[in-house]
């Protein structure tokens, strides 16, 4: 399965808001229909909203029709539209500078050996993200023993990353060296990304899994049926705060009560150094229509009231550690984050 795929002149995305129902795919043609997939969550995760970003960028330049004078003006309203599509994952900035950077690099060239160098860019980002990825799921592997029960939230597979995955990524890799492992998934309100999408990504690898609410998910810890918890990033900040999906934090709170792991895989480029602590990342607010129904279908009146967060921040001191590409980091984050991140 892929969330997304250049086709030379276009992007196209498997739109995340069908599944598991209907595998619809949209060829996106323009910046303006990739920034719209982005926005709308027909694409998301981090580490794939920032190849897909990087594509839009990419299409930016490929579908421009003026003249060479006004074409880095151009690329500056293409970088803005991108940015302001959504603001929690660092990932999507991080991809957009590197874009950035590739044409400030090579802004004297003719406008199609820029268009190439740019595509080539955003090439090299999905590359990266699917090496990293991998390497991601052998180090999470070491920390899974066997009959393992793991615990995730939201999804962190190939539907959120360019392939394989991070958090889920580490649950694959268990399973393919042979773990029998089991794996409880949180439905993840309100968009219901566990239940539609890592259930759809388990049953195509044949994992063994429990689809639960996540209200469930403290009780379930309280009868000793979760052994380590497994969960994605979207930013963490340079002393370990993390922000992921809404619904993060309680697991962390929780799992620390019972004294269970609480493992985040990431690769580094959602790590954020120019953040201190959580207390500077952005909270996406999504619009209350997607609590106020489910599916099409309205649960409540469009007079109530909703709060609608699409993220929220865990401390670093209920990490056990954070998984990436480059090994396992330990406390203290504030100092090894760095450490890491220079080797």
């Amino acid at each position: 399965m892929k969330a997304l795929e250049w086709q030379g002149d276009c992007l196209v995305i498997l739109d995340q808001t069908k599944l598991p129902f209907e595998e619809h795919y949209r060829k996106c043609k323009s910046y303006l229909e990739v920034a719209e997939a982005i926005k709308r969550m027909e694409v998301r995760g981090a580490p794939v909203i920032g190849a897909a970003a990087a594509y839009g960028y990419a299409l930016g330049a490929l579908k421009y029709e003026g003249s060479k004078e006004d074409f880095l003006e151009h690329m500056a309203e293409v970088i803005n539209v991108l940015k302001n599509t959504r603001p929690t994952a660092v990932n999507l900035f991080w991809a957009l500078r590197k874009m950035e950077d590739k044409l400030r690099e090579n802004q004297n060239l003719d406008l199609d050996k820029i268009r190439e160098m740019l595509i080539a860019e955003a090439n090299n980002i999905a590359e990266d993200d699917r090496r990293m990825n991998r390497l991601i799921g052998q180090y999470g592997n070491t920390i899974v023993s066997e009959n393992a029960q793991i615990l995730t939230h939201c999804n962190t597979g190939a539907l959120a990353t360019v392939e394989y995955g991070t958090a889920l990524g580490v649950i694959r890799a268990a399973h393919e060296s042979g773990k029998k492992i089991h794996v409880y998934v949180d439905e993840t309100r309100p968009f219901f990304q566990g239940a539609r999408l890592t259930s759809w990504e388990l049953l195509q690898e044949q994992i063994p899994h429990t689809l639960i609410t996540d209200s469930t998910a403290g009780y379930l810890m309280q009868q000793g049926k979760v052994d380590v918890v497994i969960v994605g990033a979207d930013r963490i900040a340079a002393n370990g705060d993390t922000a992921n999906k809404i619904g993060t934090y309680s697991l962390a709170v929780l799992a620390n009560v019972h004294g269970i792991p609480f493992y985040v895989a990431a690769p580094t480029t959602t790590i954020d150094l120019k953040i201190s602590s959580g207390d500077e990342i952005p909270v996406e607010e999504r619009d209350g229509s997607e609590i106020r129904t489910f599916m099409n279908v309205k649960l409540v009146p469009d007079e109530v009231a909703v709060y609608n967060p699409a993220f929220d921040i865990t401390p670093a001191k209920y990490i056990t550690g954070i998984i990436t590409e480059k090994g396992i980091i330990s406390p203290s984050y504030s100092v090894n984050l760095v450490k890491m991140l220079v080797k």
